[in-house]
């Protein structure tokens, strides 16, 4: 199976930044899809992005877009997510997950990571 390690969360004043990193492991990264989802409290997980197995195409959930950008680096088995301008509304639990195909469906990724805390406070 493919192993998710999030890392990179804390606590931000609004406005501020934060990048947060996913490590692959135990199986062949490239042939994976990458996305990151959120999860608020009392709240569903909800999609924020996602890339596509070589990187080529992106997709951003409308309260992120603008503010985010997801990268990936295969030769280190890593994908980031790097968050400007954050704003107390992103406060939530990070996820990142795997699939084998570009989706904003969380139902359709196959792997998932522990989560990372991310607080961005007023």
């Amino acid at each position: 199976q493919v192993q998710l390690v999030e890392s990179g969360g804390g606590l931000v004043q609004a406005g501020g930044s934060l990048r947060l990193s996913c490590i692959a492991s135990g199986r062949t990264f490239t042939n994976y899809a990458m996305g990151w989802f959120r999860q608020a409290p009392g709240k569903e997980r909800e999609f924020v992005t996602t890339i596509s197995r070589s990187g080529g195409s992106t997709y951003y959930a409308d309260s992120v877009k603008g503010r985010f950008t997801v990268s990936r680096d295969n030769a280190k088995n890593t994908v980031y997510l790097q968050m400007n301008s954050l704003k107390p509304e992103d406060t939530a639990v990070y996820y990142c997950a795997a699939t084998r195909g570009t989706t904003t469906r969380k139902g359709e990724y196959n792997y998932w990571g522990q989560g990372t805390q991310v607080t961005v406070s007023s």
